[in-house]
């Protein structure tokens, strides 16, 4: 007998949740759960070097806001460290992509070669960039500093153990690792605002200044969204550069926030702290990138 057409509809209806139980599966097991587990590690005592792991509620949260707490000063100072590095970092990934994008969105000989050259950095993992940079960095050894003495410069410069050059030396490996990604997002956009619109600016005789305000930065505003928003929680979650490249120095001064929760969670076995660490720096990332759009909230017309 020929199935019922309220039959085959009952069934249609699963097939959406069928195609979705993969993916929340995945969610499940690799997201939720660890969520999950985190926050009930950071209501606990948790060394993994002690059997017994009692409850203590909010404490390992209180200590973070404790001046008489032991790790109250290191990570504030972590914090700040992740901050600087945050403020100085993101005006550059968000600015100079968007220029290097309208410039290479235009038609001229060897556009993909040039397309290519500035998207090449980002396939290097973290380890390289850190590696490389380090030894070229480096105050006696370094690259940098000979080719600097060659043309009359200092040629002595501690670009990796002296303020305010650690800094300088971090934000600009991260603006050349990371900027070819943030273009190419962008010149996705462009590629998306129709043509149309600047004929129409410029029969009505807008600028090319004025041409990029009132039509190329409305037409990107969702392609803003993403790259601010996704730029941010990246120099917040640094690690790797200031690892390899700084090693925190001088002192502790480049210690970021993460390397400071890893740091605690693994070296000091105090995984209970380190994961009160993270769901805190999770939700001040939550309520910045909430803040991200309703700055660029998208109205339409």
């Amino acid at each position: 007998m020929a199935p019922t057409r309220a039959r085959v509809r009952r069934r249609g209806a699963a097939t959406p949740y069928l195609f979705l139980t993969p993916y929340l599966l995945l969610f499940l097991v690799f997201a939720l759960l660890p969520v999950v587990l985190g926050v009930w590690l950071s209501l606990h005592q948790w060394d993994f070097q002690l059997p017994n792991k009692p409850f203590v509620g909010v404490d390992n949260y209180r200590d973070l806001f404790d001046s008489n707490s032991v790790v109250y000063s290191f990570w504030w100072e972590s914090l700040g460290a992740t901050g600087i590095f945050t403020l100085l970092s993101v005006p550059l990934l968000v600015v100079l992509p968007l220029g290097l994008a309208v410039l290479l969105n235009r038609a001229f000989p060897g556009r993909t070669f040039f397309r290519a050259v500035f998207f090449a950095p980002y396939v290097l993992g973290v380890a390289v960039i850190g590696l490389l940079w380090r030894f070229l960095l480096d105050a006696n050894l370094g690259l940098v500093n000979r080719l600097l003495g060659l043309v009359g410069l200092p040629d002595d410069t501690a670009w990796v153990t002296d303020l305010p050059w650690a800094w300088i030396s971090l934000v600009g490996v991260t603006v050349w690792w990371t900027a070819g990604f943030n273009a190419v997002i962008y010149l996705a956009g462009l590629q998306d605002i129709p043509g149309e619109l600047y004929e129409a600016a410029k029969v009505d005789g807008a600028t090319a200044w004025q041409r990029f305000r009132h039509v190329t930065l409305p037409g990107l505003r969702p392609v803003l969204l993403f790259v601010v928003t996704t730029t941010i929680l990246a120099s917040a979650n640094l690690f790797g550069q200031s690892y390899l490249i700084t090693q925190g120095a001088p002192g502790t001064s480049t210690r970021s926030v993460v390397w400071y929760i890893v740091e605690q969670g693994i070296a000091q076995n105090d995984a209970g702290r380190a994961a009160a660490m993270s769901i805190t720096l999770t939700l001040m990332l939550a309520v910045v990138s909430v803040a991200n759009f309703r700055i660029f909230r998208y109205r339409e017309d």
